[in-house]
């Protein structure tokens, strides 16, 4: 199955075939976060924590006391969505990443549920490897050989990334990764408009000189930065991690397949 996805950018406005689906608590109390949203621009109601209303559709992630549930009540909730969205072919439904704010939950935790879903949802760019069917070859390990070809000088200060990767000895999957992460807005903001500035800092701060040798505060040391940053977060990895990958001590798996 090949899904839609979106940017996870905050919105508005939806078509008006298109439900906006979000986390919500069964008190029905859209205070934060998407719940917010849904209340404010696509009509989500007080009192209704579950299912659909206005231009919104609630999956609780939440109990009557605004506390986590359990991951299996969870599931059985989206087990009903996938129900909904079968019967109702005609509306599409832009899934936000739910349970993975407040309630607390991981992306990797939540997204498989949504597998096997019918294809008229649009999901969060971050759902894409735990429910395209494809997802194993989509993310291949991290190698030392991928780090380096991403962070030679040839490739990560390219002006054009995919012209540079070709002239790399990585496969196909790898070329693809390296775009993927090279090409992931990450300083001074990333794609959310969150300021990265800090976190970049402090990776560098335990990286450089151990690996790399850049200047402090340099244009070149934070795209070195905001890229091992994207890496780190597409793959749930530390720096330290990323020192032993680097040192062809280890391999990393992307989060999908380890729990194979």
């Amino acid at each position: 199955m090949t899904y839609q996805y979106h940017d996870e950018s905050i919105i508005k406005s939806l078509p008006e075939d298109t439900v906006f689906v979000f986390g919500s608590n069964l008190a029905g109390q859209h205070d934060d976060g998407a719940a917010r949203i849904a209340q404010l621009f696509f009509g989500a109601m007080t009192g209704v924590g579950r299912g659909w209303s206005g231009q919104s559709f609630a999956i609780p992630t939440l109990n009557e006391h605004l506390q986590q549930m359990p991951i299996s009540q969870i599931a059985h909730y989206i087990e009903d969505f996938k129900i909904y969205t079968q019967n109702h072919l005609t509306t599409k439904y832009f899934i936000t990443a739910l349970g993975c704010g407040i309630a607390g939950y991981q992306v990797s935790e939540i997204a498989p549920l949504f597998q096997g879903i019918s294809s008229n949802v649009i999901f969060p760019e971050s759902f894409r490897p735990y429910v395209e069917k494809n997802a194993n070859r989509l993310f291949p390990n991290l190698t030392s050989k991928l780090l380096h070809s991403i962070f030679s000088e040839d490739v990560i200060l390219a002006d054009d990334y995919a012209e540079a990767l070709k002239h790399t000895t990585l496969s196909k999957e790898q070329k693809q990764i390296a775009l993927k992460v090279l090409e992931q807005k990450m300083y001074p903001e990333d794609q959310y408009g969150r300021s990265r500035n800090y976190e970049i800092e402090d990776i560098l701060k335990q990286i450089n000189h151990k690996i790399f040798n850049l200047p402090n505060h340099s244009d070149e040391s934070y795209i070195y930065g905001g890229v091992i940053l994207a890496l780190m977060e597409l793959y749930d990895f530390n720096e330290q991690d990323f020192i032993r990958v680097w040192n062809a001590e280890i391999e990393i798996k992307h989060p999908i397949k380890r729990h194979h």
